[in-house]
């Protein structure tokens, strides 16, 4: 038994070796060519800044920081935003300011804090449009994240998503 146990071992182990290099070998053969620029973003991006902060925005902001003076250990905020720019669900303050940009507002400083969005819908009905979300800290506005959407070619487009930002 103990003879029939050491050649499976060692079959095991030489199986594992060869997948080894073969798998080291697979990504030394990489092509060295890259692809062209084109090919990997597949429309020009107009912009990728965040349009600026307005006075009724830094307004809203310092009022909701003001009104919620106490500092949390953890927490967990989420909001639902529909593609026009209206909240659906959760908490917080929506601002659209153009195609695909949303600013959404809290009641905490959250520069320290994971945001997480994907582009979804406020119902339960049907599979939400594909596009592509991103989000980031909104400059000058310690309270607020900036949201922008665009369609699968890269284009600005309005859409709906789900935003999640967790504080510990």
């Amino acid at each position: 038994m103990s003879t029939s146990f050491r050649r499976k071992a060692a079959a095991i182990g030489f199986a594992v070796a060869a997948l080894t290099l073969a798998g080291g070998g697979i990504a030394v053969a990489q092509p060295s060519a890259k692809a062209p620029q084109a090919a990997v973003q597949p429309a020009s991006r107009a912009t990728n800044t965040q349009p600026p902060v307005t006075a009724e925005s830094a307004r809203k902001a310092k009022a909701a920081l003001n009104a919620n003076a106490t500092t949390l250990v953890a927490s967990t905020t989420i909001v639902v935003v529909n593609a026009n720019g209206t909240k659906a669900r959760g908490t917080g303050t929506v601002i659209k300011y153009g195609t695909g940009q949303y600013e959404v507002q809290f009641a905490q400083t959250v520069t320290t804090g994971v945001y997480v969005a994907t582009i979804g819908r406020a119902d339960a009905c049907c599979i939400p449009p594909s596009g592509e979300i991103s989000v980031a800290p909104r400059l000058s506005t310690p309270n607020a994240v900036f949201v922008q959407t665009r369609n699968s070619a890269g284009t600005p487009a309005d859409l709906g998503f789900h935003l999640v930002v967790h504080l510990s």
